[in-house]
């Protein structure tokens, strides 16, 4: 019997952990060497990124990486309407929120977030599409052949969520070779998961979120729309510390409850489901129509 999709992703996750975890104190090591000052968690970060992709690129042909990309990505000059139509969903998702919190707790530094705007859109649409093409593309139109649509949606959905709660937060240095500095700052990639209320909630609002955009992907057949959607939602989280003010009088419903602000609170729930409520028609696709 073939191994699943699944499997063999889990598989390939493990073993690039698992190289990281024996690579990164060298490279920590020859990165202060070199003369730079960086902090152990963020070397290992991005030797974990470089051993993920290498594994990922190894295992290409048996988990179709290629070719789930390229479905996901298909037709870009017939679907940059989609994208934009996504964008400006949750760009005005995303104000309606900004705003509620400024009549509460008044005007952070507009004038500021405006400034940073070219370079919020330029992170978010990388974000969006790094993002949208693993999770959605590849991830869960992966899983759909094990668990079928909707069990697909649900675990994507599931480790969508996780995996932004999963980084080191401390800032700790290292001289020499430290052999289980590795080991150490993976344990402490889930120190979120220590505050029940704070990872609970945050992983509720990502939950919902993955889902909708898996959804977006299911109903156009491709991830532009929910590119699109992706990007609008990141602007509007890094513009939110700026519009906002910071007394701390915010309510934890409109705020959040979380260590990410806004999505761990109940006001972008009822957001997230109230988009996904009227995502057929928000897309364009017709119910006799195909996506």
């Amino acid at each position: 019997m073939p191994r699943s999709f699944t499997f063999r992703l889990f598989a390939a996750l493990i073993v690039g952990l698992a190289v990281a975890v024996i690579v990164s104190p060298f490279a920590a090591a020859a990165v202060a060497g070199a003369g730079f000052r960086y902090p152990f968690p963020r070397v290992f970060d991005r030797v974990v990124m470089v051993s993920l992709g290498i594994v990922m690129l190894l295992g290409a042909r048996s988990l179709r990486f290629v070719e789930l990309l390229k479905e996901g990505f298909a037709r870009p000059e017939s679907n940059l309407g989609r994208a934009v139509r996504g964008f400006a969903v949750a760009v005005a998702a995303m104000a309606m929120l900004i705003g509620a919190a400024i009549a509460i707790e008044g005007p952070g530094h507009p004038a500021h977030g405006i400034r940073m705007l070219p370079k919020y859109a330029v992170s978010a649409v990388t974000i969006a599409i790094i993002e949208e093409g693993f999770f959605r593309a590849f991830l869960f139109r992966g899983m759909e052949a094990d668990f079928g649509r909707i069990g697909a949606l649900l675990a994507s959905s599931a480790v969508y969520a996780a995996a932004h709660l999963v980084r080191a937060p401390g800032r700790f240095y290292v001289s020499g070779v430290d052999l289980s500095a590795g080991l150490r700052t993976l344990a402490l990639s889930f120190s979120q998961f220590q505050d029940p209320t704070s990872a609970l909630t945050t992983l509720f609002g990502l939950f919902l979120l993955g889902i909708l955009l898996a959804e977006a992907c299911v109903l156009t057949g491709t991830v532009w729309y929910s590119a699109g959607l992706h990007a609008g939602f990141v602007i509007g989280a890094k513009l939110w510390p700026k519009m906002v003010a910071a007394h701390g009088t915010l309510p934890g419903w409109l705020g959040g409850w979380g260590h990410q602000p806004v999505i761990s609170g109940a006001a972008a729930w009822v957001a997230t489901l109230a988009v996904l409520v009227w995502l057929r028609p928000l897309t364009g696709v017709n119910r006799s129509s195909p996506a």
